[in-house]
């Protein structure tokens, strides 16, 4: 999706770098002055005596203190506050309660009407919809993500901790995204489903980067932003099928939006915990976090076409057309700030040791600043002529990104 970080990109980078040296600096010192205890088998922490640092990153930043933060949600806060926001299966959607049921003996006749309706769906938003799915299918990328997350990571692959249970259930509700969406694309014939599963085995291929150190307080804040982010796009998505005359399409996008709401609460419900054990802690966090910018999960997309073919990066185009059809904007990046910040009332935290307050203020004025970037970014794109872009997925036809 667009995200904001590039209409802040090229201000920020210098003041980037110097916040990411004195953070590295904060936390080398935390780190290894923290009073190293030892591990229990479900909440490994590497001992460290400093840094310690891969490619060019801060790894297993959380303190011992903090550990133990995180540990105490687990008597209990976990368990009534966020593990009874999944659903029970037998009360889950399923990909198959929207398709035509291939058993049928008119199967072929519902498959004629659904590519009927999607005939009218244009490809702008054929290229938004794809990207999306695409990052919905790189969800082992995701769990992988939780699972290098120090205290709450399942040490088994079948842990019955409330952390390792809340992770694997979390992952089979959103197994359901991809699966959908894929197979209505399949069946709509509307795009290149080589080139589809070539970018989504690619993009599991290479991860992500979301720059977490293995530190909760950073992987459940980013967490707590990119599942309002995926509510919003799949909310539009949904929106927009609505007017292009798929209703059913509609229905799929506004079925994954319903649990992506559902999984963004539980992720803040758990910085909720945090914040009202460690606000200093959880304040760090949070601006640590605005200040990397928020990368979206499939960055690292790649087709094998599009960049040799354009010169131009694909998660980049991708996110244009996003932000042209509004369906993820940087005012929705913004927004999505604003949001956090009423919901762990941060304004009103007092109490705070210095560098708490500091990342205070600096979140506070954080989504206005977005706002006046990509006011301005927005101003310039109208002045300056259309850029389109071929995507594969779309067997190459051209989409307006600006």
């Amino acid at each position: 999706m667009a995200l904001g970080q590039q209409a802040m990109q090229r201000r920020g980078a210098c003041r980037h770098a110097a916040h990411r040296r004195a953070a590295v600096v904060v936390r080398a010192s935390a780190v290894a002055s923290a009073p190293q205890q030892p591990a229990t088998a479900s909440t490994y922490v590497p001992r460290v005596q400093g840094p310690i640092i891969m490619n060019g990153q801060v790894l297993h930043s959380l303190t011992q203190e903090r550990l133990d933060v995180v540990r105490s949600l687990e008597d209990g806060y976990l368990q009534t506050q966020v593990v009874p926001l999944l659903k029970p299966v037998e009360k889950c959607w399923q990909p198959a309660d929207f398709l035509p049921p291939s058993e049928d003996p008119d199967f072929l006749d519902k498959v004629h009407q659904l590519r009927e309706r999607a005939k009218n769906l244009p490809d702008d938003y054929l290229v938004v919809f794809v990207g999306d799915m695409i990052t919905e299918e790189a969800l082992p990328t995701y769990m992988t993500m939780l699972n290098t997350l120090d205290g709450v990571r399942d040490e088994t692959g079948a842990s019955q901790t409330p952390w390792a249970k809340w992770t694997r259930e979390w992952t089979a509700e959103e197994n359901r995204h991809g699966d959908i969406m894929n197979k209505y694309m399949y069946l709509t014939g509307r795009v290149n489903m080589k080139s589809i599963e070539v970018t989504i085995q690619n993009l599991i291929g290479s991860g992500m980067d979301p720059k977490t150190e293995n530190n909760p307080y950073l992987g459940f804040l980013y967490t707590s932003f990119q599942e309002r982010a995926t509510k919003i796009s799949h909310g539009n998505t949904a929106r927009h099928a609505l007017e292009y005359g798929d209703p059913i399409l509609a229905k799929i996008c506004g079925s994954i939006a319903s649990d992506e709401g559902r999984h963004e609460i539980a992720y803040q419900k758990i910085m909720d915990g945090l914040f009202e054990r460690d606000p200093d802690g959880a304040m760090l966090a949070f601006a640590d976090m605005m200040r990397k910018q928020i990368v979206m999960p499939a960055h690292l997309m790649n087709d094998g076409e599009h960049e040799p073919r354009t010169g131009r990066n694909l998660f980049q185009d991708f996110s244009a057309v996003a932000e042209k059809t509004g369906t993820y904007t940087a005012m929705d990046y913004a927004d999505i700030i604003d949001h956090l910040v009423v919901r762990w009332d941060v304004a009103n935290r007092s109490g705070l040791n210095g560098n708490a307050a500091e990342a205070q203020e600096y979140v506070m004025k954080l989504p206005n600043r977005i706002r006046k970037l990509a006011e301005k970014a927005a101003a310039r794109k109208a002045k300056g002529k259309i850029v389109h872009a071929s995507f594969s997925w779309v067997f190459n036809r051209e989409v307006a990104l600006a």
